[in-house]
């Protein structure tokens, strides 16, 4: 395996802004001086907890723990090994990696099977894009569907890299096997149908994709990752999937239908204040959003709304505006996502249009344009006004029953609510909707939530509730200590790493456990005047629990007197650390000591009067103050 140069990553991890790399997964807001935070990509929450500090170049999770430099964020974030996380971020801010003479760069054959579908798919999608704009007949007749009956502007084509598959799949085939992808990548990577024992041929590599307009998806990071595929004329009758008007890529490696959004790699960018995202159903109802300058349009990938596509929207940004089909399918399918998105904590609204029986935002905004986006706003629904309306569209001319049965309907989304102060509001909104008394709607919901409880705690405890309970903690969030604390000085106050060195006794320090570990390495370095210093660590840290302490440690926040919260003044939390770590070595010895004297169990190598010496000794140190004062 190519071994990078140590000077090659500190000199990426000096030129590269933190900040940038973390907002390309997380929406970032000013958090006090240089810091930012946002919502944590590692954990599910609410509320953010997640700091950057881009001067430092170190992020830290205060919820969950985790923490790290903008190497170790890139390994979390796209599931590389520390030698693809560098090469990626060279690739990306164009910094020349170099590597250990004689190792090499990476063969094909050691790159992850991650990494090559990655590249595979940026080239199936260029190769489509070309077809798409060929000087051939398939060419002519995709662009002829794209502008005339779809009727989109051929810039928008090149700006998503909109492309073609003629009925034979345009030759992609030779492409990929002319580049010398892998078995594997091939086989894998959802592009062709490929019998289990064929040998890798070309004609063994049938294409999944024929007579289609192909739709690349990215994830949130702008990484194609599959295909949409929208039959048209072209679609040959020996398609598998001939009757149907759109094909997905299956999954892979890289890509799970569920866990993405289209567009939301370029909508995220655009959501603000005033500006939530717009989920509408497909892809070209997306697409048409952007082509008339709604720019936070989304859309799933073909399939119901998952919980992970929301918790995903919740990190970017909260609010969100429903704008599905107003046929049957598209309103059932915004109940079944209305109770995840509040679930997942967002503020829904629903678009729709008064007077009109039929509303498709394709064809809406194809007529209309950006205005329609305007008129559609006006007449939003709350989430609680459009689920009432939807188990209860005249809540004037029904009975006592059938209201009573609809509040249960709207107990269920409500219960949904993880806040009890939006519970609260949704069940005076829903009684106004439904014409109920808030005091019997409140009553009847406690009785909905008692015995909601009850049931639950009739069921079997889970399972991954309790294994997540007897988790150990984060490495990165370990006790403090006072291995712990020397380790703070030593990374903030560096120019104390040598006289601790001639103070404490390596016999004091515990290896047991990470802090000690750490620091008798760190020490060994400042005696041997080696310190790399803070920022050059890399060559000191061994596992991914050194990185995340360390990390954590780092990002510690200095008061306003330039001192640190865990350590006050440093001089004087060294004495403190020192005169623990001593008391913490001697006492178990002092003990033994009295308890030989005692018994009388004392031997010819310690002798009562030898013992009695020693003890003298023991008991003068731990009486003696330490006094620590620092480099001369």
């Amino acid at each position: 395996m190519p071994v990078i140069k140590p000077s090659c990553v500190r000199d990426l991890k000096l030129r590269i802004n933190l900040a940038d790399v973390v907002s390309r997964v997380v929406a970032l807001r000013k958090a006090g001086g240089t810091r930012l935070k946002g919502l944590c990509p590692f954990h599910n929450e609410k509320t953010p907890s997640f700091h950057v500090d881009p001067e430092k170049g170190f992020y830290k999770c205060f919820g969950c723990g985790k923490a790290g430099d903008v190497i170790t964020f890139v390994r979390e974030t796209e599931q590389l090994n520390f030698t693809e996380a560098v090469e990626a971020l060279g690739k990306r801010f164009s910094i020349v990696i170099e590597y250990e003479e004689g190792s090499g760069g990476p063969t094909r054959e050691e790159r992850s099977l991650r990494q090559e579908l990655f590249d595979l798919h940026d080239v199936a999608a260029e190769h489509f894009h070309q077809a798409f704009k060929a000087a051939n007949p398939a060419g002519e007749f995709f662009r002829t569907y794209w502008t005339e009956q779809r009727r989109f502007p051929a810039e928008l084509a090149d700006e998503f890299k909109i492309g073609g598959a003629d009925a034979s799949g345009s030759g992609l085939a030779a492409v990929l096997l002319k580049r010398r992808y892998s078995e594997e990548a091939l086989r894998r990577c959802g592009l062709f149908f490929i019998y289990e024992d064929a040998a890798l041929t070309l004609g063994a590599l049938r294409p999944r994709f024929r007579g289609r307009l192909m739709i690349p998806i990215r994830d949130h990071q702008g990484r194609v990752v599959a295909f949409t595929a929208r039959q048209t004329k072209l679609t040959p009758e020996d398609d598998p999937a001939r009757e149907a008007k759109y094909v997905n890529s299956p999954e892979t490696p890289i890509f799970t239908k569920g866990n993405l959004l289209f567009n939301l790699d370029r909508a995220r960018t655009n959501v603000g204040e005033g500006r939530p995202f717009v989920l509408v159903e497909g892809q070209l109802d997306a697409l048409r959003c952007w082509s008339v300058g709604l720019k936070t349009a989304i859309a799933p990938q073909g399939t119901s709304i998952t919980e992970s596509q929301l918790v995903l929207l919740r990190r970017y940004h909260p609010q969100v505006e429903c704008f599905f089909d107003s046929d049957s399918a598209g309103q059932k399918a915004a109940l079944r996502f209305l109770p995840m998105a509040l679930k997942a904590g967002l503020e829904v609204r629903f678009l729709t249009l008064v007077g009109a029986e039929k509303l498709d935002p394709d064809v809406l905004f194809l007529e209309r344009g950006l205005p329609a986006y305007e008129e559609v706003r006006r007449s939003a629904l709350s989430a609680m006004a459009f689920a009432c309306h939807a188990v209860l569209p005249n809540p004037g001319a029904v009975s006592a029953e059938q209201k009573s049965r609809a509040a249960q309907s709207v107990f269920e989304l409500i219960a949904a609510a993880e806040s009890e102060v939006a519970r609260s509001e949704f069940l005076a909104e829903a009684s106004a909707h439904l014409r109920l008394s808030p005091a019997a709607m409140q009553k009847d919901y406690q009785t909905f939530a008692a015995r909601q409880s009850r049931q639950a705690a009739a069921r079997p405890a889970n399972a991954e509730s309790e294994a997540a309970a007897a988790r150990p903690v984060e490495a990165g969030a370990a006790a403090p200590t006072c291995e712990r604390d020397l380790l703070l000085l030593c990374l903030h106050y560096e120019q104390l790493g040598k006289p601790l060195c001639g103070q404490l006794p390596h016999d004091w320090i515990d290896p047991n456990h990470l802090p000690g570990r750490l620091l008798n390495r760190f020490l060994a370095e400042f005696e041997n005047d080696t310190w790399p210093g803070r920022d050059h660590l890399d060559v000191l840290l061994e596992t991914d629990e050194e990185r995340a302490l360390v990390a954590g440690l780092i990002f510690d926040t200095p008061t306003s007197d330039g001192t640190y919260k865990d350590l006050g003044d440093p001089l004087r939390k060294a004495e403190q650390a020192l005169t623990e770590l001593r008391r913490r070595a001697l006492e178990p010895q002092l003990r033994e000591i009295e308890l030989a004297l005692a018994t009388g169990r004392a031997d010819s190598n310690s002798d009562p009067i030898s013992l009695l010496k020693t003890r003298s000794d023991i008991q003068r140190q731990l009486r003696q103050p330490i006094r620590f004062h620092g480099p001369a």
